[in-house]
């Protein structure tokens, strides 16, 4: 069953004569800048110990920011209500490009989670999450009926075969990701919270007894106890709380940080935020943290203000996927929550995460388009 035979027809208005959302736009480009700086500075020296161009970090995540920009223009002005028809068969690309993974993925650091096309590195599982919230906001656009024989076959069954894949990467934090971006589509669209809270009951203990491999359940025992091991398990998180310290207030100055050099692992991707603290301090912390509070805001607002549900749920778990992946990477360098590795929207290298976070925002601002156009043109349009 076609999900374009759920809307009406879409509006005639070019999108691309209307105003998008300004201040999402802004902090968007904020973050994409500081990140470049951000890479350049906490890759270079690792670039120069590898014997390569000490901006080889810099010009490839150069490239997926050219590309996600790109993507970003084009669904800017793509009628969001569009994406309906394309939800399915983007699921099932997804799902293709997972079960390449499995089958000629790329392990890095004990993780099968990259498939290289040519000089191309793409990490899949990070297209699955606007694969789920387009799955989840066509199917319960209209009700949050979870026993519907439709929504099972063309929504839930798609994203069981998707988190499978991905947990057994293993990748717990992409999987944990998804079911919370789940989980918030379902309960803005009126699920039940007492359905969920059972849920939790019954999988969050065979999750932590039979789920967990022998290494992720030791990051929940050294996140309480890192001094531990400190030259072990525990010394990731150690060396990124001396980051932050070093960089007090004001921080020690771009470029300048000591931590990138040789004791902190992955500066440029899972503890980037650590790099920043020490190199700007407590200010250039809070403004990322102002950057991604603007675009929950703002995403919140678009969700509220669009005019159809299929819509609002779009804007609120894109919004959501963004910023509760951005402040779990905050969490996990400054010590709040366990290591999870996902790295930070806008921020962290990597190509697929820049494109594909990009991409999200262009579907974002066109939502706000259509607001702007109900604003101005009334609301006895056939949409």
């Amino acid at each position: 069953m076609s999900y374009q035979n759920n809307i009406n027809k879409t509006d005639k208005l070019n999108p691309q004569n209307m105003q998008s959302d300004k201040p999402l736009m802004i902090a968007v480009i904020f973050l994409v800048v500081i990140g470049l700086m951000s890479i350049f500075s906490a890759s270079a020296p690792k670039c120069i110990e590898m014997g390569v161009n000490p901006a080889r970090f810099f010009v490839q995540q150069l490239f997926g920011v050219i590309v996600g920009f790109i993507g970003l223009k084009f669904l800017s002005n793509f009628h969001y209500k569009k994406l309906m028809a394309w939800t399915l068969p983007f699921a099932g690309f997804v799902i293709f490009m997972l079960i390449l993974v499995k089958v000629a993925g790329v392990t890095v650091n004990g993780a099968q989670r990259w498939i290289n096309i040519g000089p191309l590195s793409l990490q899949p599982s990070e297209f699955a999450k606007p694969a789920v919230v387009m799955l989840l906001s066509a199917v319960f656009y209209k009700n949050a009926d979870i026993l519907d024989n439709n929504k099972i076959v063309t929504a839930f069954i798609p994203i069981l075969i998707m988190i499978f894949f991905i947990f057994t990467q293993p990748n717990l934090s992409m999987v944990l990701l998804l079911l919370a971006t789940s989980v918030a589509i379902y309960l803005c669209a009126g699920g039940s919270v007492q359905l969920i809270l059972g849920g939790m009951s019954l999988m969050i203990p065979l999750l932590l007894l039979k789920g967990l491999k022998g290494y992720q359940s030791s990051r929940i025992t050294t996140w309480l106890h890192p001094e531990a091991d400190p030259l072990g398990a525990g010394y990731n998180i150690i060396q990124s709380l001396v980051a932050f310290a070093s960089g007090g207030f004001y921080g020690v100055g771009y470029g300048s940080s000591k931590q990138k050099l040789a004791w902190l692992p992955e500066a440029h991707t899972d503890f980037i935020f650590a790099v920043i603290g020490e190199e700007h301090g407590f200010i250039g912390c809070l403004l990322i943290i102002c950057l991604f509070w603007t675009i929950l805001q703002r995403g919140f607002t678009i969700a509220a203000k669009c005019q159809d549900m299929y819509g609002k749920l779009l804007a609120l778990g894109l919004t959501f996927s963004i910023c509760f992946q951005g402040f779990l990477n905050m969490w996990v360098a400054s010590s709040f929550v366990p290591a999870t590795g996902v790295p930070m929207p806008f921020i962290s290298y990597g190509g697929s995460s820049i494109m594909v976070s990009l991409w999200m925002i262009g579907i974002l601002l066109n939502i706000s388009k259509d607001n702007v156009k109900k604003v101005r043109f009334g609301n006895d349009r056939k949409f």
